[in-house]
Parts: structure tokens; C-alpha cells; sequence
């Protein structure tokens, strides 16, 4: 049996049978996902996992230039896949993009329930494969495709993770996210506002249409998505 009333708004603890459900969250505690605040820092013992209810926490590698998304993170999954799967810590910042609320579990703590509930393993094995899936499409999407290709797709992955149609972001953070210019994402975005596809105002974007969206995405979307899917579905 599953109990998805009592595991709040986190798509993968709803995968969870309900006396896995209650192990887990006997050691979870409620905190706030604030805007742009570093959970994770690269290279550091990662001492907390977080089950993202709402917000959006994304994986940042270092580049040339700055930093680069490489993974997002929203209320289908969990911040600190390294710790859970045995690492100490891990390379990638992780950076909250959207605030929000989380259920976080001390790393120690959350091995201590592994231990003692080995059925958990295959649902975590099953999301570190998708997360993996996420990230290999976001290398290929940066190395192969148009920054309108990239833009469309990460506004698509937002909402999947959010509700509603408005996404609360400024210019300059999407620079950071896809690695490009400024200038560069103010030129991208008028090309999806010529299509009808968004409207930008300052501060937020507007999905207009979604079916534009996917068709300029085009190889770039659903891949990943559709492997989350499958691989829960094998829970």
C-alpha cells in the first residue's frame, strides 16, 4: 500500500510504501527552500538530503566562465543523490532557483533507515538512474542545440516542477543556468515571444503556448522526462 496523503508533496516519497513513507519521515524535518541559497556546496561533506515539496534546486558545475546547470531538481526528486548512494560529497553546487519547501533528513540518519529498510533501495537506485538520464540530455542539449532549442526546454522543465503558467525569473539568472551572456538570453527570449510561445515581463515569464515550446525543444525535451516516468513506474 501507498500512502501519498502523508508524504506531502514529493512525487518520489509517493512511490513509497506507507511503513517506508513513515521510517523516512520519523527523521524528516520541514524547512524552507530560500531563494538562491547554496544547500550543497561543492566538495564539502553533504550532511542533509532534501525531498523538494515545492521550489526548484538546481545542480551547478563549475565552467570557463562561471557556472553551468547540469541537473534540475523540483518536487519529483531529491537534493544530494551522492550521500544517499554512499559519496561523501559531490562536485556540483546546489542552488535553490525557486523558493519553496523541502523535507530534509540527515544524511547519517537517512543511511540508518537504508540499513534497516533495504526495500528503499531500488526506488533510489531507480531515481539515480533517471537523474543520470537527465543529466547525459542536458550535456547533449548544451553541445548540440540553438540557445532558443535550450531556453524553450529549460522553461518547460520549470513548469513541470511548478503550477501555473508564470515562472518567477529574471535575465541574469537565466545566464547562469545556461551558461550564455546576458544579451544573449534577452535575444532568445524575444525569439520565443515572436512565436507566441511566452511572454516576458521583468521578473517573470508567461507560457503562452506549450506545443510551441516543445516544438522548438524539439530532441532536447522529454527524453529525460519520459525515463523518470518509466523508471517509477518499475516501483
Amino acid at each position: 500500500m501507498h500512502d501519498q496523503h502523508n508524504c506531502g508533496k514529493n512525487r518520489l516519497l509517493a512511490f513509497l510504501k506507507t511503513d517506508d513513507q513513515k521510517a523516512l519521515q520519523s527523521e524528516m524535518e520541514s524547512v524552507p527552500l530560500d531563494l538562491q541559497k547554496l544547500i550543497i556546496e561543492p566538495h564539502k561533506p553533504i550532511e542533509h538530503v532534501y525531498f523538494v515539496e515545492t521550489g526548484i534546486i538546481s545542480m551547478l558545475a563549475d565552467a570557463g566562465e562561471g557556472r553551468v546547470e547540469v541537473g534540475m531538481i523540483g518536487r519529483e526528486g531529491l537534493a544530494g543523490l551522492p550521500a544517499l548512494l554512499g559519496a561523501v560529497q559531490s562536485p556540483f553546487a546546489y542552488l535553490v532557483q525557486g523558493a519553496g519547501t523541502a523535507q530534509r533528513i540527515r544524511t547519517d540518519a537517512l543511511h540508518r533507515v537504508i540499513q534497516e529498510r533495504p526495500s528503499l533501495i531500488r526506488l533510489f537506485s531507480l531515481y539515480a538512474a533517471a537523474m543520470m538520464a537527465q543529466i547525459a540530455q542536458t550535456t547533449y542539449a548544451n553541445a548540440n542545440f540553438t540557445l532558443e532549442s535550450r531556453l524553450a526546454r529549460w522553461i518547460l522543465m520549470v513548469q513541470d516542477r511548478t503550477d501555473g503558467d508564470e515562472l518567477l525569473i529574471t535575465h541574469e539568472f537565466l545566464s547562469l543556468m545556461l551558461s550564455v551572456r546576458r544579451p544573449g538570453v534577452t535575444s532568445a527570449t524575444h525569439v520565443l515571444e515572436g512565436i507566441g510561445a511566452i511572454s516576458a515581463k521583468r521578473g517573470r515569464i508567461i507560457v503562452r503556448d506549450r506545443e510551441k515550446l516543445q516544438d522548438l525543444a524539439d530532441g532536447a525535451y522529454e527524453v529525460a522526462e519520459h525515463e523518470y516516468e518509466r523508471l517509477m513506474a518499475l516501483v
